[in-house]
């Protein structure tokens, strides 16, 4: 078997494989199906310093060829996942991330100072681009002031490993992952979800109640892959792909593009198990084309 451990800064991922944020739960959800344990690293659903309902219902719409979102970040607060959450996932045994988001700049400073303090939590991924809120989320991720302004906010109040998500909802993504690199960040994970709306021609109204969304699923991937290659190309830093991974085959071209690991999400509402399926088809694509690591794909596009 090859060696498939990769390193996210000080953090190192038994597998490039990860579950993004809002599409695994808190990963015992899907005990059932899988050993999760095998996943690299889960990354739970979005956090924020108070409870919050979320978007008024309908907030989901399928599409042909993916799926429209605005939950709008719905979770119980931080309070309740480190008194009620943590307890019952703290001894899996792997890198369990927690995203953290908010409307102010205070809010993503206060969720990650209480989110540092848990022992078996190494690292959060501060999301600065979620398309389904009115305040902060994207706000913050589209401009590379705003995206300097909170993330410099958050290193210096936490110490372990801070992942950026960073929004395709802009004109130059790379300008965004530069000034977050610059702004302390150990790595930055792209893409979140492209903006996107349907329409009901019956009624004339749109299907969701907030009118757009995040479109996600097989049709972002092409999208998210030039991106990722761009942002790889741009920084210094440790780039986590996602946007449309669907199998093994779209995690492996993620790492060539320049992806460190990747993250699986649309795909784990269709096959609970394709994490699994997805380490298992890159161990294999390693061993038939004669790599020992798959450190040895990562960037290795020839253009």
């Amino acid at each position: 078997m090859a060696d498939l451990s990769v390193n996210i800064g000080n953090l190192v991922l038994k597998n490039p494989v990860m579950t993004a944020s809002g599409t695994f739960g808190y990963g015992e959800e899907f005990a059932d199906f899988i050993d999760i344990e095998r996943i690299g690293g889960i990354i739970v659903k979005g956090t924020t310093l108070h409870k919050r309902e979320g978007n008024p219902y309908p907030r989901m719409a399928e599409t042909p060829s993916g799926m429209l979102n605005a939950v709008g970040l719905q979770n119980k607060g931080v309070d309740y996942f480190v008194n009620e959450l943590y307890p019952r996932i703290k001894g899996v045994q792997t890198s369990i991330i927690v995203n953290v988001s908010g409307s102010m700049v205070d809010d993503y400073v206060k969720t990650a100072e209480i989110i540092g303090q848990l022992d078996n939590i190494p690292a959060i991924e501060l999301n600065i681009s979620c398309p389904n809120v009115k305040q902060g989320g994207m706000a913050f991720g589209v401009s590379a002031k705003g995206a300097f302004e909170v993330v410099s906010a958050v290193r210096a109040a936490y110490g372990k490993t801070l992942i950026v998500k960073l929004s395709p909802n802009v004109t130059d993504i790379t300008e965004i992952a530069r000034a977050v690199e610059a702004a302390g960040a150990d790595s930055v994970s792209l893409i979140n979800t492209l903006l996107g709306m349907a329409i009901d021609a019956g009624s004339r109204r749109p299907v969701l109640s907030t009118v757009t969304g995040g479109l996600s699923g097989p049709a972002v991937k092409p999208i998210a892959l030039r991106m990722v290659w761009q942002v790889a190309n741009a920084v210094n830093i440790p780039v986590i792909g996602l946007g449309g991974i669907m199998d093994w085959e779209d995690a492996v071209e993620f790492m060539l593009a320049g992806a460190s690991a990747i993250q699986i999400g649309t795909a784990n509402f269709i096959d609970p198990t394709v994490t699994i399926k997805v380490i298992d088809g890159v161990n294999t694509y390693l061993e038939q084309h004669g790599y020992h690591s798959v450190k040895e794909i990562i960037g290795a596009l020839e253009v």
